[in-house]
């Protein structure tokens, strides 16, 4: 019954995960054991320049690779990839990983256990800002952003999808405040956002009672289980975000863009019907 319960928690305790970047090595922050996901993961790999390389198994889940800085060198079975700063790799589960770097790395790792296994595939983030389908402004001040999808429609997979969102000065972004409950649970990890930038993010069912009103900053992570999720950045600031998604049903659910906006701002639309190209 407690496990129940945690599923459709919204709260400090189960959705709000401070300074997940601070840690070396490969880490795991986020699990449906800790926190109110049902099928995502979050970890993170920081390797540093002369450090050795570190090799895992996916086992049953897929996984996503981001680069968030430096420079990493993945292999999985006979492939290898070399990745930069928001390049993503789609790995199958079942597969054996092995990330080494020169430079350095920081790598974003997001999995979610699937049934099926799909094609290992790369995904340039120089390749993204050319597809307007992928690569794309939505909104308009105040609620500007430039938004693109890493892992969505482009790569063929069971649960997982993520991007990258970055926010105009002092801007909202997620807004009109939308939910997706029903089909997909969601968690951003706050990037690129050095102190003192700032902003606050709000995940709630009723807006007249917010469940949840966070500070955040750089490499926190605030997991939406449910509800709406707007957030503004602090004048002077930018809210950036890598946004990571896990479908509540393998293959029927994982739809970027499929949202009810708040029923005060539908009139408008989601802002996000660019991705429906």
């Amino acid at each position: 019954m407690q496990a129940q319960l945690k599923l459709n928690e919204i709260s400090k305790d189960s959705c709000y995960l401070p300074g997940t970047h601070r840690e070396k090595g490969r880490t795991i922050q986020l699990t449906p054991q800790n926190s109110a996901s049902r099928n995502l993961h979050y970890g993170r790999i920081r390797i540093e320049a002369g450090e050795p390389a570190i090799e895992f198994s996916c086992a049953t889940h897929e996984t996503g690779l981001i680069c968030l800085k430096g420079e990493a060198v993945v292999s999985v079975g006979n492939d290898e990839f070399t990745l930069r700063q928001y390049d993503a790799l789609y790995i199958p589960r079942d597969s054996h990983v092995k990330v080494s770097t020169e430079r350095g790395c920081d790598l974003a790792e997001i999995s979610a256990p699937v049934e099926k296994a799909y094609p290992l595939q790369f995904v340039a983030f120089e390749d993204v800002r050319k597809d307007p389908a992928l690569h794309f402004v939505a909104g308009k001040p105040p609620t500007e952003r430039d938004l693109n999808i890493l892992l969505g429609k482009n790569v063929e997979a069971g649960r997982i999808m993520a991007g990258v969102t970055f926010s105009s000065d002092g801007n909202w972004t997620s807004f009109p405040p939308h939910e997706h409950q029903d089909m997909l649970e969601e968690a951003y990890l706050y990037i690129d956002m050095p102190d003192p930038q700032g902003g606050i993010q709000m995940v709630y069912t009723d807006a007249k009672d917010p469940e949840l009103m966070q500070v955040v900053r750089e490499g926190d992570v605030v997991v939406m289980p449910k509800g709406y999720h707007p957030n503004v950045a602090a004048p002077g600031s930018s809210i950036n975000f890598l946004w990571m998604m896990a479908a509540n049903r393998e293959g029927v659910d994982r739809q970027f863009g499929v949202v009810n906006v708040q029923p005060e701002y539908a009139e408008g639309g989601s802002g996000l019907e660019a991705s429906q190209k």
